[in-house]
Formats: C-alpha cells, sequence, structure tokens
C-alpha cells in the first residue's frame, strides 16, 4: 500500500499530460547500478520532472557511472558537461571538511539521527554548494555501513594488511588507523574490485553489497552503524538561472517527493538486503563488543580530526545535532 501512495502522490506532483512536446534535455549522471534504490528514486524524479513540465524540460538517468565516473560528475555539473546530476556528499571531503559531516564515526547512527544531522547540516552544505555554481535539489541517506570481509574478524588486529575498498576520506582514514590498505574504487567497479583480489574488504551498506553481489568473494557483514553517508542531487546554478519560476516550482515539488520516496526505500531496503547477503550465502550479524569497543575509539580519533579540519562550522553542525 505504502508503494501505491509513493506512485500516487508522485504522480499528482508530476501533473500527468497525455503528450509532451519537445523541450530541453537534460542528461543525469549517476554512479551506482539502475536497480539500486537511489538510482530508482532519480529515475522517477527524471520522469515527474518531465512530465511535469510537460516535456520543457526532458531528463534522462544515466546510472552505473555509464556518464561519467562518480568522481566526475560533480565537476561535470560544475562545468557544465551535465546540467544536473547525483553524486555521495562525502566524496568531495578534499574538497572542504564540511562534505564529510554525514561519516563522522558513530555520530548519526540511526534513520532519525541522520535525519536530525542533516537538518543541522542543510543550511550550511547548501550555501557551500552555492558558491561552488551548484543548486542542491535533494538528499537521501544510505542505510547504515557495515563491515564487509572476506573472513571472520574479530578484532582490529584481524583486519591487518587487508586490501581496503575506500569511498572518501573518512573510509581511507578508517582503513589507515586499522592497518589496513585503504583502495579508492567506484561503486560500479566494486564486483570486479573483489573478484580479482584489488580489494578485500569495505565498509559500505547492506545495499551496496546486494547490488553488487558481494557474496560471490566475500563472506561476512558486520552491523556496526558507523554512520549513514548520504547521496545528493545538484544542478548547474547557471542552468538553474535560465529555467522558469513555474518549471522552478515543479522541480522543487519533484524533489521532494523524491526525497520523501528516497527515505521511505532506504528503511525498508535495509532488512530486505541484509535478509539477500544471508540468501547469498553471507554470515551477517552485529560486530562483537570487543570490536565494537575498539572502532569506537578509532571514531573518537577521526571525530576530533574532522572537527578541526572542519573549523567553527563543524562544531556548529555537531552542536546543533546534540542540542535537545
Amino acid at each position: 500500500m505504502k508503494k501505491v501512495a509513493l506512485a500516487a502522490a508522485m504522480a499528482t506532483v508530476c501533473f500527468s499530460t497525455t503528450s509532451l512536446q519537445a523541450g530541453e534535455k537534460w542528461d543525469m549522471p549517476m554512479a551506482y547500478s539502475a536497480t539500486n534504490f537511489h538510482s530508482a528514486t532519480g529515475a522517477e524524479f527524471a520522469k515527474c520532472i518531465t512530465t511535469g513540465t510537460s516535456g520543457d524540460i526532458e531528463v534522462t538517468t544515466h546510472p552505473s557511472g555509464s556518464l561519467f565516473k562518480g568522481g566526475d560528475i560533480k565537476r561535470a555539473i560544475q562545468t557544465g558537461q551535465a546540467p544536473i546530476g547525483e553524486r555521495l556528499l562525502s566524496g568531495h571531503q578534499n574538497e572542504n571538511a564540511l562534505f564529510g559531516f554525514d561519516s563522522v564515526p558513530f555520530l548519526a547512527t540511526s534513520f532519525d539521527d541522520s535525519a536530525k544531522l542533516w537538518e543541522a547540516a542543510k543550511e550550511p552544505l547548501t550555501n557551500l554548494l552555492d558558491e561552488q555554481g551548484l543548486v542542491l535539489l535533494y538528499s537521501v541517506p544510505w542505510p547504515p555501513q557495515g563491515l564487509y570481509f572476506k573472513k571472520e574478524v574479530n578484532s582490529v588486529a584481524d583486519m591487518k594488511g587487508i586490501k581496503f575498498r575506500s569511498y572518501n576520506n573518512a573510509t581511507a582514514r578508517l582503513a589507515e588507523l586499522t592497518g589496513m590498505l585503504p583502495v579508492s574504487i567506484e561503486a560500479a567497479e566494486i564486483s570486479q574490485a573483489f573478484a580479482t583480489g584489488v580489494a578485500e574488504a569495505m565498509i559500505s551498506s547492506g545495499s551496496t553489497g546486494y547490488d553488487r553481489k558481494v557474496w560471490e568473494s566475500l563472506t561476512h557483514f558486520y552491523e556496526v552503524d558507523a554512520w549513514l553517508p548520504r547521496n545528493y542531487v545538484m544542478v548547474n546554478k547557471d542552468v538553474w538561472g535560465k529555467v522558469s519560476e513555474a518549471n522552478q516550482n515543479v522541480i522543487k515539488g519533484c524533489a521532494q517527493m523524491a526525497e520523501y520516496a528516497g527515505n521511505w526505500r532506504a528503511k525498508e531496503y535495509t532488512g530486505f538486503t541484509l535478509n539477500g547477503l544471508r540468501a547469498g550465502g553471507m554470515t551477517v550479524g552485529p560486530a562483537g563488543e570487543g570490536l565494537v569497543g575498539e572502532l569506537k575509539a578509532i571514531g573518537k580519533t577521526m571525530t576530533a580530526e574532522w572537527l578541526e579540519a572542519a573549523g567553527d562550522q563543524g562544531k556548529a553542525i555537531v552542536d546543533a545535532f546534540n542540542a535537545e
């Protein structure tokens, strides 16, 4: 029933028409597979814009990094190579520490906490993106992050020397602090990286592991709920400025629906994908108390480092999040 309600609501926002006139075409690069819930939400968002603007703006999504690789998407939009796209927010942490607000270990470990943290960070992130020539449209979290390995792991000592897939500064730093070897690998390349031994472990959601069928190479998933990173959809600021007010309002309405649908999907997908990992033959369950304790100690180090790098704005986000 929830899916029906979401579809009906999306259709209402889209102001369905029976015929669309040819208009401006927007290509929307996305880093994750077409079956991933972020990509599915983005595809619906694209259809909503196309229909809602009566074809004035026709949006076509390009999942799996097929148009631009994940790491190149933001730059492509900034330089006008694509007008709109989706990217992992913390993927830009090397540009500005604020982009890593959602990857501070054990700060926000649930969907409710993630929503609260986003409320605290949304304004400064929106302003930062605006300064970079980008307009934020919507953001959706991933499920909680857990640890994937191809062997049983009970302590940080068991991780030493393992080749660890990293996707942002926080994951690379986690690898360093646990004695693992960070290897930067885009989501679309995960399956091949594990199959060929380029990587042997990662921290990610059950969603990513399920989508990439990592049980073909890995054996264990440990639920540690380290953080909930966020994806976001952005549009080139100059392109946005040329869109009529009426069509901007349609896009904003579609974005609100996409954010709602994406959040719902993320929650529903969490249990489904963990069961999918089990069905694939993986051992899935909470990490042991000893390992969690060691990881939280490392998390304190990483939190202190992030706060130092993010400065007053970072502290303000954390203080707002922690406020009653």
